[in-house]
């Protein structure tokens, strides 16, 4: 019997455990995967307060290490099933049977958004990619394309840019929904941004060319590419808990206390429904249910 279940080691649930550590709770953080989630993958961070440039890895490698030296238990294993009811709450893994604790909170984040392609699922590893930082590096001198128009997409643009011999940024807008600086810096580089632009089909195994759909003109054209980088946005890794805790499409809802409407359940990080989805404020929301759970168990 633990103080406290951590589902997820991503910024929001490492955090929790940095917190829920030093404020003397006995706590265990599972996780499907590796640490550091979706921005253990990000090339280049320049927005944490107090770093003024480091990569994801390393700043999510530093927030495991911390939450180990305040005695948090790591399990990696696959999660079957949650029990949320009663005081006592239980998780299900594969491998290491049930893991029970008297709170939990739910850090999980969320999942890359697919394109819808037919042969989308086919080419994951033969042109169709869901992280540019994870394998750009493969298509180093040859023409790639970018989906999407928040900062995602625009930072993975940018970074294709050093090596690719020709990236396209296709975008279904007129206007970019990443930040000012972003939007300045892509239009003034080497990337070829097609407004008002849509993926229509693909062509070849490995990739070879994408079929475009011009949304204003209704004309059809094709790009030679060798990769596609999809960065159209998330999904929240909330499937466990659907019927559980209240959601609004699929996002968990919680108070200004990180609490959800289950006692004893907490929510942090990219899957709770928040207007802003960063490290920043993965951690913000980590350190708050930590807290939380402090005073609940008190």
């Amino acid at each position: 019997m633990h103080d406290l279940i951590i589902l997820g080691a991503g910024p929001a649930g490492l955090t929790a455990g940095i917190y829920a550590g030093r404020g003397g709770l006995d706590a265990v953080i599972v996780e499907t995967k590796s640490f550091g989630g979706q921005a253990s993958i990000t090339p280049e961070v320049e927005n944490y307060p107090g770093v003024q440039k480091t990569d994801g890895f390393s700043l999510t490698f530093t927030m495991e290490q911390q939450a180990r030296s305040f005695g948090v238990e790591f399990v990696y294993d696959s999660v079957t099933n949650v029990d949320l009811d009663g005081d006592v709450k239980a998780v299900t893994t594969a491998h290491n049977g049930t893991i029970e604790a008297k709170a939990i909170i739910i850090a999980t984040g969320a999942s890359p958004k697919k394109l819808g392609l037919d042969q989308e699922d086919n080419l994951v590893g033969q042109g169709v990619s869901y992280c540019a930082t994870c394998d750009g590096r493969f298509f180093k001198g040859k023409p790639v394309a970018v989906v999407g128009g928040g900062n995602t997409a625009v930072e993975d643009a940018l970074y294709l840019s050093a090596f690719a011999s020709e990236v396209y940024l296709i975008h279904r807008r007129d206007t970019l929904r990443a930040s000012a600086v972003l939007s300045d810096k892509v239009k003034a580089s080497s990337v070829k941004i097609l407004w008002d632009t849509v993926v229509k089909d693909s062509v070849g195994a490995p990739l070879e060319k994408l079929v475009l759909n011009n949304l204003k003109t209704g004309e059809e054209s094709t790009i030679d590419v060798n990769a596609v980088f999809v960065a159209v946005g998330q999904s929240p890794a909330s499937s466990l808990f659907e019927g559980k805790v209240d959601m609004d499409n699929g996002y968990i809802l919680a108070d200004e206390n990180m609490a959800t409407n289950v006692k004893g359940v907490f929510v942090a990080g990219d899957v709770r429904k928040t207007p802003l989805r960063q490290i920043i404020t993965a951690c913000a929301d980590g350190a708050i249910a930590a807290e939380s759970v402090i005073k609940y168990l008190a």
